[in-house]
């Protein structure tokens, strides 16, 4: 049995590491399925596990640790950038800005409590040098464990390495100590909102109800109308479509019997039947204006007419605008709709295509055919993940990370790090990468998995080095202290931003238990939220808020030990 002793024990062995790793990630992604009152920690659970397997003296080679957390934190804050690119400045639109700005104030409420107590409970008043700097840092662990934010974790240990050096506080142990109450006490509070403001879920409901039939979404809606207005003869659609002053795709005509492909320069004759894709907002009053609505089953019609989903999978059309592709003048189709990550959009003609988007054609069946071809409509093609563009877009974040600024009364320079600078450009890549012709689309499968092989190289590699001292900490040192200041930096910042979005902005308490989670970005607690709402309001303020808090949460867990910390 000399080799399994040997596997098991001699460190820098290859199989040794990739043991240690499956063993670790296999065991905590197994327990982290178990639910306890309805709620799972999920691939969290393998930072607890690499903290047992560290206690019991398996690890490896402080370089090679090194090495695989670093590695797997890149990945992992890079495929989120990549998610949350698209929508981050989209975010502070359409009245994102109120709910925003609520979030934001969480964010800082949980900062300013976290050096609150730190200097509270542990600041001994003899500078910020030595045990005190470490302190600190260890309360920016418990920090991101109370808002369950990962990310947040991994850019904090990574700015732990730049000031502290190979003696760096093992802060994952503050983070190990204040997550389970963290989960907790974000659904707890969201709760106690409820009942301090005396919501009654139902009227929630009412009212969202009524908001959606006075205000419809902005999506697609199709109709037949019969053109019986006499200010339309001898009209074309183009002069229609800017005198309404109302975008709209009129993708077959009617006309004497026979189904013609109308374009902009169409001239529309009374009785002509027009098929029409609008937004939902926009159909009545074009209804108005051209004509009642009539049922016409327009595969009946003389003309083959087809309707195909074309996938963009060529990369020269990532970016181009439906205007510039001229679908109706020159290849004699109308685009109707564009389905993008699950939403349906309608085809205004300044909308940017993207590589992934499913586009709706409707013409002649060769025409379609054609533009088919143009677009790609590879299923294939794009099951194969852009690895050029994640590994340029590493390559330049890594050096953009490393870039040091200078900042005023600090005397270190400050770096965005191995954390920060892969975030930013992912983000930057993920919405203008199109204009320098790099195609940044992933399928959301593929993010998926490269994002959570990331995480979790990344809790492992840091429970394993935890795991010595984490006894230590939590039953001789402040592992009490941290639970209870992590749970007060959970609820409080909540509770007060929370109250001031139910009673002061008038927020509906579905939306608002969606911002919560966003906030912290926290998937059990949007669960929990969807779980009690009926709707998709929690939806809806959870992504509105999630890409800029995300950001936020990686950006302000290094900042404070870059800014406050002093080795």
């Amino acid at each position: 049995m000399d080799w399994l002793n040997s596997l098991l024990t001699t460190t820098d062995s290859i199989g040794h590491i990739v043991l240690l790793y499956a063993g670790v990630i296999s065991i905590g992604l197994a327990l982290g399925r178990i639910k306890v009152f309805g709620i799972s920690l999920g691939v969290t659970f393998v930072l607890f596990a690499g903290i047992l397997a560290g206690h019991f003296g398996l690890t490896g080679t402080s370089s090679t640790l090194t090495f695989v957390q670093d590695f797997g934190l890149i990945l992992f804050v890079y495929c989120i950038g990549l998610q949350v690119g698209p929508g981050f400045f989209e975010s502070f639109k359409k009245g994102g800005v109120t709910m925003n700005m609520l979030a934001v104030g969480i964010i800082l409420l949980n900062v300013l409590c976290c050096i609150g107590l730190f200097f509270l409970v542990f600041y001994d008043g003899n500078g910020m040098a030595g045990e005190n700097s470490r302190s600190l840092a260890m309360m920016v662990g418990v920090l991101c464990g109370a808002i369950t934010n990962t990310p947040g974790l991994g850019a904090a240990t990574e700015a732990c390495s730049t000031i502290f050096g190979a003696d760096a506080p093992q802060i994952a142990n503050g983070y190990a100590c204040a997550y389970p109450l963290g989960v907790v006490g974000i659904i707890g509070a969201t709760i106690l909102i409820r009942l301090l403001t005396r919501t009654s879920l139902k009227k929630e409901q009412e009212q969202i109800e009524q908001e959606i039939a006075a205000n419809p979404h902005v999506t697609p809606h199709r109709m037949t109308l019969v053109a019986t207005n006499q200010a339309l003869a001898g009209r074309t659609i183009l002069q229609v479509r800017e005198f309404l002053a109302r975008d709209f795709v009129c993708s077959r005509i009617l006309h004497g019997g026979h189904v013609s492909m109308p374009n902009r320069d169409t001239v529309i004759h009374l009785g002509d039947k027009m098929f029409i894709n609008c937004a939902q907002d926009d159909a009545e009053a074009i209804s108005a204006f051209i004509g009642p609505k009539e049922e016409v089953v327009w595969e009946e019609q003389d003309v083959p007419m087809v309707t195909k989903h074309v996938l963009v999978t060529q990369s020269k059309m990532n970016g181009k605008t439906l205007a510039e592709l001229h679908f109706s003048s020159v290849y004699g189709v109308n685009v109707t709709r564009v389905k993008r990550g699950g939403m349906n959009l309608f085809a205004e003609s300044h909308l940017r295509l993207q590589v992934g988007d499913r586009i709706v054609v409707v013409g002649p069946e060769d025409a379609v055919n054609r533009v088919a071809s143009k677009m790609g409509n590879s299923v294939k093609k794009l099951d194969h993940p852009n690895l050029t563009a994640i590994f340029i877009g590493i390559f330049v974040g890594i050096i953009f990370g490393s870039i040091p600024f200078a900042v005023p009364g600090v005397p270190t320079p400050v770096k965005l790090g191995l954390a920060g600078g892969p975030l930013i450009v992912a983000i930057l890549l993920a919405r203008f990468g199109y204009k320098a012709k790099i195609v940044a689309y992933t399928t959301t499968s593929a993010n998926l998995m490269l994002r959570e092989i990331g995480l979790a190289l990344f809790l492992a590699s840091v429970g394993i080095k935890a795991g010595a001292n984490f006894v230590n900490t939590v039953v001789e040192g402040d592992g009490l202290t941290y639970v209870w200041c992590g749970f007060l930096i959970t609820i409080i910042p909540i509770l007060i931003m929370g109250l001031v979005g139910k009673l002061y902005c008038k927020l509906n308490y579905f939306t608002l238990m969606g911002l919560i989670a966003g906030a912290n970005t926290d998937p059990p607690a949007l669960a929990f939220a969807n779980q009690t709402a009926s709707n998709d309001a929690p939806a809806v303020g959870y992504s509105t808020v999630y890409p800029l808090s995300m950001f936020l949460r990686i950006l302000t867990a290094q900042l404070i030990i870059l800014l406050l910390c002093i080795a």
